[in-house]
């Protein structure tokens, strides 16, 4: 089964790379909404999407993201990569095999270095699962502060505030990272 996945991950990875050129441009800070289906590779043996499949169906919205909005390609160039830091998800309810969903991507907002992403996995009008992702450019000499990558990506984006649910999510990975600072 493990081979399966891992295939059927690569075939979405391969479909996403052809696909993306021929859909419209985003702007970072726009949504994504893609529309997918629940695979038979997809499944635990509970006959429902896999914990850890949402996390990795993520990373393929943050690589559409990145490829329609341009910056993964000028980040590149630049010698950074994106890398995300921390994640976090609550499952609602399951989603059953060849199920139709949508899975809702945004950047909610970003501090001096991190880019906060919030997500959802919709199935007819409900939330199956949803979460947060913080992610931030990566070069050879560390982290990039997002200033400095706004300026050299050519990404524009004004202040905004952290929602109370993003609030207590960052205090409490702040808290639990604390951990292994000792």
């Amino acid at each position: 089964a493990g081979g399966e996945r891992t295939m059927n991950l690569y075939l979405r990875l391969f479909w996403l790379l052809l696909r993306y050129r021929f859909q419209s441009r985003l702007e970072f800070t726009d949504a994504l909404a893609r529309p997918m289906r629940v695979m038979p590779g997809d499944l635990d043996v509970n006959g429902h999407v896999n914990n850890g499949r949402y996390l990795t169906l993520v990373d393929l919205a943050i690589v559409e993201l990145f490829l329609r909005s341009g910056v993964l390609i000028k980040a590149w160039r630049q010698g950074w990569r994106p890398m995300i830091g921390a994640s976090m998800i609550t499952y609602r309810r399951g989603l059953k095999p060849f199920a139709h969903y949508t899975l809702r991507f945004h950047l909610q907002s970003w501090d001096e270095r991190w880019n906060y992403f919030r997500f959802d996995f919709v199935h007819e009008g409900n939330v199956a699962a949803a979460g947060f992702a913080k992610g931030a450019m990566v070069g050879r000499n560390g982290w990039i502060k997002n200033a400095e990558g706004d300026r050299r990506l050519g990404i524009e984006r004004g202040a905004v505030a952290h929602s109370p649910a993003l609030r207590h999510w960052i205090a409490a990975e702040q808290a639990f990272a604390s951990e292994f600072a000792r």
